[in-house]
């Protein structure tokens, strides 16, 4: 068995590498759509929003319930790529980590 101060650093390595990953979301970028590419959002995988783009077709005010469907379809569409981005960088980050079966990172 290890003793104390290993395991000790072991954490801190782990810690470390957790911050970074964690600061890397902000860096990855996804595009959630809807309304066939009508409604973009952009967003960090992080869930960050960047921005919003709306076809200028939607823009009359007998659209305008449409057009609020579309946007909470895209902000949803993004925030599950952001998700799904953040799971992958997450999993590169503990892949090399001796870290028991089932064991999830963040705590």
């Amino acid at each position: 068995m290890k003793n104390l101060d290993e395991i000790m650093a072991m954490a801190q390595n782990v810690q470390n590498e957790l911050q970074k990953a964690q600061a890397n979301l902000d860096t990855i970028e996804v595009e959630g759509v809807a309304g066939g590419g009508m409604v973009k959002v952009r967003a960090s995988a992080k869930g960050r929003v960047i921005g919003v783009d709306i076809d200028e077709s939607l823009l009359q005010p007998s659209e305008k319930s449409m057009v609020e469907d579309l946007i909470a379809a895209a902000f949803n569409d993004a925030r599950a790529k952001a998700d799904a981005a953040s799971a992958t960088e997450m999993s590169k980050m503990t892949s090399g980590l001796p870290l028991p079966p089932g064991f999830k990172l963040p705590f």
